[in-house]
């Protein structure tokens, strides 16, 4: 089943690249927003593209061991009960959440001869790889002791991760103005997470168990040591061959009070946070619980790392064809007929028996393909709220608005965590060991019906969001024509 999936990888993965080659950065929207900003802005390269996404493929290295392995890695190997880990996962991130916008306030005031945010991918190499092997370390303690090592390392690494991933996903609103072009950056970027997720998705349970010759634990470790070495090269990649081009207004000075002001006066910015909070609990919640899902439900461990490929290869297709769904539908309507068929397909998933192993890889593909897209309108929706946060008050703070979106995942990525661990103990899980039909049926509805929930409640919030695209294209227009007086006004200046 393996390689028919990769050889489907590698084909989306080359026409898509393929495609966006011949866009030279900008798709044939229904509007002309790509082709007047790209006057301004002028084209991508397909390197830089490229490299950008390389920054997604590191972060992924690390961010879908979290959401795929963690909690099981914490239940069946380093022995926590599941009420333990759903609590840590809680108040760790929560911990750690409140350093997104503190760091998004730190890179938007840092000023170097390499911008603002690339340096961040070179000084956070070192720390996120030591968190990462410290991570998956299971030191010789009681379980008092295990427990505060466990949130230690977790808080190191939710912390070293916020280092380098702020300023990572703050870049996209700086490499260029052209909502579209950042459209189609964005879906690089998300292919490039999907390349990395599926990659970890497959051979990481194939890894440890290579590297540890019977022994998990250090299994872990010499796999993690081998995404660090790996990750730090793709962040180098992304350094050497990006550029930022967009910086505040020249007279900008503000505090971090005020850039937290703005915030919470951009209304289409807490629409999209609110938005991020809920969807991120649904894809918490599907891929944390899957690896419970297939081995203890569905009772083929051996099919753990081929469901998660599959998903992660729908992921992938789904964030291609981004550029091409929004040629025809625009960003705000497209993401409501998604989620909504997420919420369908979530309920279509609860009423498929354990044996039907078939249809179980169909509707979970399916509910991959349609969450694709979602990555890449969301966070090039992000950059437009930062163009409207300028357009609005005059200031710019791209960081600041990149950090505190992920704020928001963190939450729902801790509230899903929370969620699972405290339903899984209350239903009676107990780590390696045969199921009740209570602990099962709880493990099911992970899968199903609670992600339908939360797929439902963000279709109802998306009708609030105002930036159209027509909006948008007056956004940009006003945002171009004030930077042209000012740099006239500065150039009569320094002539006269």
């Amino acid at each position: 089943m393996t390689t028919p999936l990769l050889l489907s990888y590698l084909k989306v993965f080359t026409n898509f690249t393929h495609v966006l080659r011949h866009t030279h950065g900008s798709v044939p929207y229904k509007n002309n927003i790509g082709r007047v900003m790209q006057k301004v802005w002028g084209p991508i390269s397909l390197k830089e593209k490229l490299g950008y996404a390389c920054g997604d493929v590191a972060s992924n290295f690390y961010w879908r061991v979290f959401d795929v392995f963690l909690f099981i890695f914490y239940t069946d190997v380093f022995g926590l009960s599941a009420a333990s880990v759903g609590t840590m996962m809680l108040v760790t991130r929560i911990i750690d959440a409140f350093s997104d916008p503190i760091m998004g306030a730190l890179a938007d005031r840092t000023n170097s001869r390499f911008g603002k945010f690339r340096p961040y991918l070179l000084w956070g190499i070192i720390p996120i790889v030591a968190a990462g092997i410290l991570l998956f370390t299971v030191p010789d303690f009681d379980q008092d002791g295990k427990l505060i090592w466990a949130y230690g390392t977790y808080i190191f690494m939710m912390l070293a991760y916020t280092l380098i991933n702020v300023p990572y996903g703050a870049l996209l609103g700086v490499v260029t103005g052209d909502t579209q072009q950042r459209t189609t950056l964005t879906s690089f970027r998300f292919i490039g997470a999907f390349t990395g997720g599926s990659f970890v998705a497959y051979y990481t349970p194939e890894l440890v168990s290579w590297f540890g010759q019977g022994n998990e634990v250090t299994g872990w470790q010499l796999t993690m040591a081998l995404y660090g070495a790996i990750s730090a090269c793709l962040f180098a990649i992304t350094f050497f061959t990006t550029k930022e081009r967009i910086a505040p207004p020249p007279e900008q000075k503000t505090s971090v009070l005020s850039d937290l002001k703005d915030l919470s006066e951009n209304k289409p910015w807490l629409i999209l946070f609110s938005l991020a909070l809920i969807i991120m609990m649904t894809i918490t919640l599907r891929g944390s619980s899957g690896t419970f899902y297939f081995k203890y439900y569905v009772e083929r461990p051996d099919l753990i790392g081929s469901f998660s490929l599959a998903y992660m290869l729908s992921l992938a297709a789904g964030a291609a064809s981004t550029p091409l769904l929004t040629k025809f539908f625009d960003k705000r309507l497209l993401l409501t007929i998604l989620m909504s068929l997420v919420t369908i397909f979530s309920v279509c998933f609860y009423f498929i028996p354990n044996d039907n192993i078939t249809l179980i890889f169909l509707i979970h593909m399916l509910i991959g393909f349609t969450l694709g897209p979602k990555s890449p309108l969301v966070f090039s929706m992000y950059a437009d709220t930062a163009d409207y946060s300028q357009w609005r008050t005059g200031r710019r703070a791209t960081a600041m608005t990149f950090a505190a979106a992920a704020f928001a995942q963190k939450l729902g990525g801790a509230f899903a965590g929370a969620l699972m661990g405290w339903l899984l103990a209350t239903l009676g899980y107990v780590a390696n060991q045969a199921q009740t039909s209570e602990s099962n049926q709880g493990i099911v509805l992970l899968m199903s019906l609670i992600p339908a929930v939360f797929a439902a409640l963000a279709v109802l919030l998306i009708r609030f969001y105002s930036l159209t695209d027509k909006k948008l294209e007056q956004i940009q227009s006003d945002n171009d024509a004030y930077l042209r007086n000012k740099m006239a006004i500065d150039s009569g200046v320094s002539n006269g």
